[in-house]
């Protein structure tokens, strides 16, 4: 059977389509066609190759046909040498960056705070009570006062541990509780600070080695106390007693035989509160481990419980140690302090009542200034308590019923930041620009170091709070201002002051090289010094043959001028709380601005501030 169709060039053309005709029979009868019939009409190329095809032998040159597709033999020659060649020269590359040695770009070298944060907590290794850690890195420190505790008037027979809290060998509760609070709170807010100088996991076995040791001094696993140590040894040679002591003697820790007697308290809520701050910042600090952190809280909780329940000095009476070497004037501030502490620990909301009571910050001089106001130390904790809480405000804004007393310590923490600038004359400043914040009395460097903790702290508080500065009086100022202010103090400190002399030993090329301090000036020479034995190397006029490391010491005098003098311990000895201070204003300052504050750690605790709203009710159906 045949169809006839309409050719579109013209002319008949049929369609064969009977059953038997396959592919190449068509194929063929297309092939038989009259060519010259159909060349009678120009045809253009289109329709010629429609007609006619390629020549078998001109599709096997010119294309490849892959399966799926056909492809032009050219491109396909050139696709796959392109890769061959590519394939070889990345090999080849890589060859040579494997065996080429490498020419790394150097980090730009660390600034002067973080090596001095580095050196600076490098004292506390230098400090250590007790059995040390095999990496305690200190060459001329070993193994001491293993046996403290063994007194029969105590019932705390383990004391072992701690720090020694200055150039002797005395452990006080008191400004060693102080100084762990100070270096937990400067890990809760620059951890990143201090994970860039590589010494994140120093300072934190520095503020658990402490943390230890406090929970050895009462009784840390029951709820309520009647009494906890506050005192390893003893300092007092009054009366010109010859008994052998941490004062008569000048003896190597490691070396110690005569008795070291312990000092309980039974109301003692400054010291009791204090601790009770110690132990709370310290379990923020190890909120990751969960076991440890609660038996911090759990510890600071019966402390802060005893503090109140049993009030009175812990320096009470004037003729203890504690009197004359850490009297404590009030505890008033220890009782906002530690009850804040306390609050961002737990977030029990009973302890943020207690620390905003108008009655506590009255009797702690909140509302009534005095010489002392505004200067953060180991006996009065006001000012930090103040900043603390006005960071609280800050972020969280709890409003009623703290509100009140909340936006005061905001005013006053405003005004001490003003009372730090130089154009104000709260304080003197000495010809070399130290701030006299203990007004011309000896030691004074604690209380700078304090004093720029806080003014760098809370700069990086109104940055965070993108809040570009706050006012004194009509005068509005920056941010940098605050920050400019610590840097001057703190730079001061590490040498640039009229005597060109680096107060932290081993930062700088000039340094005190008499430290008031029995390890550093006694050599490790396998002699054992006995107690009036070591007295030789206190009078030397050698320089000590051990480099305490970080020590900060004392400082100079109120005319910038300085003793390199072993027996001058108010030049040249150097203390826990002062270090602690020290470490915590460097890392503030340390590494880029950038970086600021780490906003949340300290609130992990807290609950929400209001109550979550009820849901949306469901929607009305007619």
């Amino acid at each position: 059977m045949s169809m006839y169709g309409r050719d579109p060039w013209g002319g008949p053309l049929e369609i064969n389509t009977a059953d038997s005709a396959t592919d190449d029979d068509r194929s063929r009868n297309l092939q038989d066609l009259d060519r010259a019939a159909l060349s009678s009409r120009p045809l253009d190329e289109t329709q010629q190759s429609w007609l006619l095809g390629p020549s078998g032998e001109q599709k096997k040159k010119k294309y490849v046909d892959l399966g799926c597709i056909i492809v032009s033999r050219k491109i396909f020659v050139w696709t796959v040498g392109t890769l061959l060649v590519s394939a070889f020269l990345a090999g080849f590359i890589t060859l040579i960056v494997k065996t080429v040695p490498r020419h790394h770009h150097a980090r730009p070298p660390p600034d002067n705070y973080t090596l001095a944060l580095r050196k600076s907590l490098m004292f506390f290794n230098a400090q250590r009570s007790g059995k040390l850690p095999k990496h305690n890195n200190v060459s001329w420190r070993g193994n001491s006062c293993l046996k403290d505790g063994n007194d029969p008037s105590t019932t705390f027979k383990d004391l072992a541990g701690g720090f020694y809290d200055a150039g002797d060998a005395i452990k006080f509760n008191f400004p060693a509780s102080f100084a762990m609070t100070m270096l937990s709170w400067s890990v809760i807010e620059y951890s990143a600070k201090y994970e860039a100088a590589g010494e994140l996991s120093h300072v934190k076995e520095i503020i658990k080695w402490g943390s230890d040791y406090f929970l050895k001094t009462f009784n840390h696993s029951a709820d309520s106390i009647d009494r906890l140590v506050a005192q390893v040894g003893v300092g007092s040679t009054a009366g010109g007693s010859t008994t052998p002591n941490d004062h008569y003697c000048w003896m190597r820790p490691e070396d110690i035989d005569y008795q070291r007697p312990v000092s309980e308290c039974h109301s003692c809520s400054d010291l009791a509160a204090e601790m009770a701050a110690a132990l709370a910042a310290s379990s923020i600090v190890f909120k990751d481990n969960k076991a440890y952190s609660q038996k911090l809280v759990h510890g600071a909780k019966t402390l802060f419980r005893f503090s109140r329940e049993q009030r009175g000095r812990y320096s009470a009476g004037g003729s203890t140690d504690a009197a004359t070497f850490y009297n404590s004037t009030s505890y008033w501030d220890e009782f906002i302090w530690g009850g804040a502490w306390m609050y961002y620990a737990t977030g029990n909301s009973s302890y943020l009542q207690l620390a905003t009571t108008p009655g506590l910050a009255k009797h702690a001089g909140a509302f009534w200034g005095g010489p002392d106001y505004g200067v953060l130390s180991w006996d009065n904790k006001l000012a930090g308590a103040q900043v603390l809480l006005s960071r609280l405000r800050l972020f969280l804004s709890p409003g009623y019923p703290y509100e009140e007393i909340l936006r005061t310590f905001h005013n006053q923490t405003s005004i001490i930041m003003c009372s730090y600038l130089p154009v104000f004359t709260t304080f003197n400043r000495t010809k070399g620009g130290l701030i006299q914040l203990n007004h011309g009395r000896p030691q004074p460097l604690q209380y700078v170091v304090n004093a720029a903790f806080l003014a760098t702290l809370y700069s990086d508080y109104l940055d965070a709070a993108d809040t570009p500065g706050w006012y004194c009086g009509p005068n509005f100022y920056s941010t940098d201002v605050l920050r400019e202010f610590a840097k001057t103090q703190i730079d001061y400190i590490l040498g640039k002051n009229p005597r060109k002399m680096s107060y932290v030993v081993g930062f700088g090329n000039h340094y005190p090289k008499h430290v008031h301090h029995r390890g550093a000036s006694i050599p490790k020479n396998k002699i054992k010094y006995n107690c009036k034995g070591g007295w030789k190397w206190r009078d030397t006029p050698k320089a000590n043959p051990n480099t305490i490391d970080g020590a900060m010491v004392a400082g100079p005098d109120k005319h910038d001028g300085f003793r390199d003098v072993r027996s001058n311990y108010n030049y040249t000895e150097p203390t826990l709380a002062g270090n602690a201070g020290l470490v915590a204003a460097l890392v503030a300052l340390s590494g880029e601005k950038s970086v600021g504050i780490d906003k949340n750690t300290i609130f992990s605790a807290v609950p929400p501030m209001f109550p979550t709203p009820p849901p949306p009710p469901a929607p009305w159906k007619p």
